[in-house]
C-alpha cells in the first residue's frame, strides 16, 4: 500500500511503525512467517504449518472470488467460442476440403500399414485354412518362433544414437504387432523359440565368472575397438534390461492370452530355453558364465517336453559343437560340451520318464511316483523295491528334434520354393526334380567367428541316433525358410529351418512356422489309430514386408505434397475457398490481414483477484497506474491546447 501523505500543508511525517507491524502491512504475511531479520519466529507462537494453512486459505478465497466475478464468465466465453469455431468448421465445404481429405487418407494409410496388414496376413494362416485332420479331431497347436535377435548396440556399432534408437523402436514394434496377432488370432497351445533371442547377448559382461576371451577365439578386428566400451557400459544390468524387453514383446502377450475367459484349464507351454550362437557364442568360443546366466533366466537348453502326444527334444547344439572343434584336441573344452553330452547319453532314459509323467497326468494321477507306506525293520528292508518311472513298457511317442543350428547337408542342397532369398534354379528341359547342387537356393556350408551354418556331419548322424525315433526336426539360425529331407545316413529325417520373426534379419518377409499335432492315445499310451501315418502338419506363416510399407509411405507423402502445392497455386486463380478461416472479432468478420490491432480490450486491475503479493510491489504498481492516468490527462490537455491555438492562428491569418 502507498505511504500516507499529509495534505494539510505541513511536512510529511510517516507514522512510526515497529518492524513487525511494517512487515505485516507491507507483505501481507504475519510477522511469524517472515520477520525483518529473516527469522521465522519473532515473538509469535504460531508455527510454519499454521502460517502455511492460513496462506492456502487466503489463496482459495481469492480464487473463489475470482471465479464468481471473472472466472465463470471466462469459462463460459471460452466454451462458446469453441462451439462457435466447431460450427464454422463443420460445413460441407470445410469437411470435404482437400487438406481434410488428405488427413483422412493418411489415417487410413497408417492404420493399414501399422495394423490391418498384420491382421490380414496372420488371418490367412488360420488353422482351419490348412489343417487336414479327420472330422472331430482336436489337435494340439504349436507355434515355432526363430531368431528374434533383439537389436542392441552390438547389431550396428557404428550407427549414431538417434538412428540406433529408431532402429530398435521400429524392429520392436514390428515384432510386437506380428507376434501379437499370432497370439490374438491363432492362439497356439504351445510356443517354442529356436534360439538367438538376443543379438549381442554373448557380448554383455557377466556379474560373475571369467568373461575374458579365450586365447584361441579373440574378437575380430572390426569389433576390437568397441570391446572397452561394451565392457564398461553393457554388463549384467543391461542384459537384465534386455531380458525385460524380451518379456514385454513375447512373454506378456502370452500371459495376457492365457488369462482370457475359457482358457483357465487349457494346457499351455511356453519354452524359450533353447540358446543360439548370439545368446552364448558358438563351440569353443562359448564362455561358461554367459551360458550360466542364460540358463538361470530361461531354463536349461537341453530338455525333454511331451506336447500333443509327441516328445520334443531340445538340444543345445551350439555348446555341443565344441566337442567337434579343432580346439578340443589342444584345450580342455569339457566344461562347454559335457552337459549336452551327458544329456544325450541319458536321453533314452529321460524320454520314457517324460512320457510316463504325461500319461499319468492324462489319467488324472500324480505325475511323480509315490513310495509305498509301510514299516520295515532296517536290517530286513528291501531297498531295491523302489518305484520308478519310464519302464520298458512305456510306449515311445513320435520324437521332434529342436536345434538352433541346422543339421548337416551336402553343399548345394536346395531348400525348396518357399525360400525367399533365392528361388530354386530352373531345371533343364526334361528334368522333373530340383537342380542339385543349387548353391543359390541352399544354406551355405561354412563357418566363421562365433557361428557355423550347419552342424558337423558326424555330429548330426550321432545326434539323430541318440535322440531316436525322430520324425521331424526344426532349426533356426539361417533367418530364411528351408525345407528338405536328409540322406539315409541321417535316417531320412525331414527338417524345416524356420524364418526369423524380425524385420532386421535380412529377409524381406519375416515369418514363423505353425505345427499341428494329432496323435490320439488311450490311457496306456497306445495309439487309437494304429494305421495313422502322419501325426503332424506344418504351415509357413508370412508377415508383411515392412520395407514395402515404408516405400508406399514415401510415395504417398510425395503425392500429398504435390496435391497441396497444386491446390495452393489454384486458390487465387480459380478463386477457391482458402483452407484457413479468416478471423472473427466480436461478430465482425475481417477481410484482409491487419498489421495493427483492430480493437483494444479494456484494461482491468486484476490484482484484487490474484494471490497475496508484496505490499511494496502493489504500492509501486498502483502508483504506476496512477501516474499513467495523470500523464494521460496532461497529454490530452496539451493536445487540446494545441488544437485551440492552431484554429485561432488560422482565423487571424
Amino acid at each position: 500500500m502507498a505511504r500516507p501523505y499529509n495534505y494539510g500543508g505541513g511536512s510529511y511525517k510517516p507514522k512510526q511503525q515497529s518492524t513487525n507491524s511494517w512487515n505485516q502491512h507491507a507483505y501481507g504475511y504475519s510477522s511469524n512467517f517472515f520477520s525483518g531479520d529473516g527469522s521465522s519466529n519473532n515473538g509469535n507462537n504460531t508455527s510454519l504449518v499454521e502460517d502455511f494453512v492460513a496462506f492456502v486459505k487466503k489463496a482459495l478465497r481469492a480464487l473463489v472470488k475470482f471465479w464468481r466475478e471473472r472466472g465463470r464468465r471466462m469459462v463460459v466465453t471460452a466454451i462458446y467460442n469453441t462451439v462457435h469455431q466447431i460450427k464454422r468448421n463443420l460445413t460441407y465445404n470445410r469437411i470435404l476440403s482437400v487438406p481434410h481429405l488428405l488427413v483422412g487418407f493418411w489415417v487410413v494409410v497408417l492404420l493399414w500399414g501399422e495394423r490391418w496388414t498384420f491382421h490380414s496376413m496372420v488371418e490367412n494362416c488360420a488353422w482351419e485354412n490348412w489343417e487336414n485332420w479327420p472330422a472331430g479331431a482336436q489337435p494340439h497347436r504349436v507355434a515355432l518362433v526363430a531368431d528374434p535377435q533383439l537389436i542392441d548396440p552390438h547389431s550396428y556399432p557404428g550407427r549414431p544414437w538417434p538412428i540406433q534408437a529408431l532402429t530398435i523402436k521400429l524392429t520392436d514394434n514390428y515384432m510386437k504387432r506380428g507376434y501379437g496377432q499370432l497370439q490374438e488370432q491363432l492362439d497356439p497351445d504351445s510356443v517354442f523359440f529356436l534360439g538367438d533371442l538376443f543379438d549381442g547377448g554373448r557380448e554383455w559382461k557377466t556379474a560373475h565368472g571369467d568373461f575374458r576371451d579365450p586365447s584361441w577365439g579373440p574378437h575380430p578386428k572390426s569389433e576390437q575397438k568397441y570391446l572397452k566400451s561394451w565392457n564398461k557400459h553393457y554388463g549384467e544390468f543391461y542384459w537384465l534390461k534386455e531380458y525385460g524387453r524380451f518379456g514385454e514383446i513375447f512373454i506378456k502377450p502370452w500371459i495376457k492370452s492365457g488369462m482370457e475367459s475359457g482358457k483357465e484349464h487349457k494346457r499351455r507351454k511356453f519354452v524359450t530355453s533353447l540358446p543360439g550362437n548370439h545368446d552364448l557364442g558358438f563351440g569353443a568360443e562359448i564362455k561358461v558364465p554367459v551360458r550360466n546366466r542364460f540358463e538361470t533366466y530361461f531354463g536349461e537348453g537341453n530338455r525333454v517336453d511331451v506336447v500333443g502326444n509327441h516328445t520334443f527334444v531340445s538340444v543345445d547344439s551350439v555348446s555341443m559343437s565344441a566337442e567337434a572343434s579343432p580346439e578340443a584336441a589342444r584345450h580342455d573344452l569339457k566344461p562347454i560340451y559335457m552337459p549336452t553330452k551327458i544329456f544325450l547319453d541319458r536321453l533314452q532314459w529321460l524320454k520314457p520318464i517324460a512320457v510316463e509323467k504325461e500319461l499319468r497326468m492324462m489319467r488324472g494321477e500324480v505325475p511323480e511316483v509315490q513310495f509305498k507306506h509301510r514299516i520295515e525293520e532296517v536290517d530286513k528292508a528291501n531297498f531295491k523295491d523302489k518305484p520308478s518311472l519310464g519302464t520298458e513298457k512305456t510306449p515311445e511317442l513320435p520324437t521332434i528334434l529342436l536345434s538352433h543350428v541346422p543339421l548337416y547337408r551336402p553343399p548345394g542342397t536346395p531348400c525348396g520354393p518357399l525360400r525367399e532369398r533365392h528361388p530354386p534354379a530352373k531345371p533343364p528341359k526334361g528334368q522333373t526334380g530340383p537342380v542339385v547342387p543349387d548353391h543359390g537356393n541352399a544354406i551355405s556350408v561354412s563357418r566363421g567367428y562365433q557361428y557355423q551354418n550347419v552342424l558337423d556331419e558326424q555330429q548330426s548322424i550321432s545326434l539323430l541316433k541318440k535322440v531316436g525315433n525322430v520324425v521331424h526336426a526344426f532349426s533356426g539360425d539361417d533367418h530364411d525358410y528351408c525345407e528338405l529331407v536328409h540322406s539315409e545316413e541321417q535316417r531320412r529325417v525331414k527338417e524345416i529351418t524356420v524364418k526369423s520373426i524380425s524385420m532386421a534379419m535380412g529377409v524381406n518377409k519375416p515369418g514363423f512356422v505353425l505345427v499341428s499335432l494329432w496323435n490320439p492315445l488311450d490311457s496306456g499310451g497306445k495309439p487309437l489309430n494304429p494305421d495313422q501315418k502322419q501325426t503332424l502338419q506344418t504351415h509357413l506363416c508370412i508377415l508383411p514386408s515392412q520395407l514395402s510399407t515404408y516405400i508406399r509411405y514415401v510415395g504417398f507423402a510425395i503425392i500429398s505434397v504435390i496435391i497441396l502445392v497444386v491446390r495452393a497455386f489454384l486458390v487465387p486463380v480459380l478463386k477457391l475457398t482458402p483452407f484457413a478461416l479468416e478471423p472473427e472479432v466480436q461478430g465482425v468478420q475481417y477481410r484482409g490481414s491487419a498489421l495493427l490491432p483492430v480493437f483494444k480490450a479494456k484494461v482491468e486491475d486484476y490484482d484484487e483477484y490474484g494471490f497475496p503479493s508484496s505490499g511494496l510491489g502493489s504500492s509501486r504498481s498502483g502508483g504506476g497506474r496512477g501516474g499513467i492516468g495523470v500523464v494521460r490527462v496532461l497529454v490530452d490537455m496539451d493536445i487540446a491546447g494545441r488544437r485551440a491555438r492552431g484554429s485561432g492562428g488560422g482565423s487571424r491569418g
